[in-house]
């Protein structure tokens, strides 16, 4: 069963909860998302490093429940 976008969101908000999370579903199937991931957080961070912590707070769903999802993070502008 795929995952929704909200639950997406849920997930990434409980492990950063500054983050703005913006979610789309890329192919309409539940299953090919595209998520934007701002917050403070990341600051200082790579970008690798960023990814990970949004990798981390999807606690393992990445490849059963969500299939692919394309990741954008970065940190707000002043």
């Amino acid at each position: 069963m795929p995952m929704d976008a909200r639950e997406i969101e849920t997930l990434i908000k409980a492990a950063l909860p500054d983050a703005k999370v913006d979610i789309r579903d890329l192919a309409g199937d539940g299953d090919h998302y595209a998520a934007t991931v701002i917050s403070e957080s990341f600051r200082g961070k790579s970008r690798v490093q960023q990814h990970q912590i949004v990798y981390q707070s999807l606690k393992g769903q990445m490849g059963g429940m969500l299939h692919a999802l394309a990741l954008q993070t970065g940190v707000p502008e002043a």
